[in-house]
């Protein structure tokens, strides 16, 4: 894939997934919410493909939804199909489990800590560290700066060789774009219905 398309393929699969969610929550649509997810997982798996520092994060993603109980609605399922048969198609590379279990590890703690009145009510720090899901961005920047050490000096940290430098860049734009379509989803919302009625 075009070193272009990378980042672009990040971009558009955080704002995608932002709108599936939030049409399915704020708005009831299960119709948006599901292809926009469809949408989403298409290019997730497409960057898993491609990358396998995408595998650790998106793989990550999922089985740390998976095992806190946050894969709860039919978008979330056909979201999740789309990128497991599109992987499964076209096949992954060869991964090493420890990063696949640091990355999945931190989506867990995030999606536990995210919403979660316990943690908001002891601690408003916490409840935006969470809200922002720092703990994958946090994983992740270590994984980076590993990666980048190994291109320095030749060496991985006890057998552990890390992430491309750039893998940090891609997630926190992943991240930049899933809260900007929050920020700009009334307005998408309304466009697209207003379009859908005059086809």
């Amino acid at each position: 894939m075009n070193t272009f398309l990378i980042p672009l393929g990040y971009a558009l699969s955080g704002f995608l997934m932002k709108l599936s969610d939030d049409a399915f929550d704020e708005k009831q649509d299960k119709k948006f919410a599901m292809i926009s997810g469809i949408i989403c997982g298409i290019l997730i798996g497409f960057l898993v493909v491609e990358s396998v520092d995408a595998t650790y994060i998106f793989f990550g993603i999922f089985l740390g939804t998976l095992f806190s109980r946050k894969i709860d609605g039919m978008h979330h399922i056909l979201t999740m199909i789309a990128f497991l048969a599109i992987t499964f198609i076209f096949g992954i590379g060869e991964i090493e489990i420890l990063p696949l279990l640091i990355c999945s590890l931190s989506a867990y703690l995030d999606e536990i800590g995210n919403d979660n009145l316990k943690i908001s009510e002891k601690s408003r720090y916490l409840e935006f560290f969470f809200r922002y899901r720092f703990t994958m961005k946090i994983a992740i920047l270590i994984l980076s700066l590993l990666g980048l050490w190994g291109i320095i000096t030749g060496n991985g940290v006890y057998g552990l060789n890390g992430l491309s430098p750039w893998t940090i860049v891609y997630f926190i734009l992943f991240e930049i774009s899933y809260e900007l379509a929050g920020h700009l989803f009334d307005g998408i919302y309304n466009r697209f219905h207003s379009t859908s009625r005059i086809i």
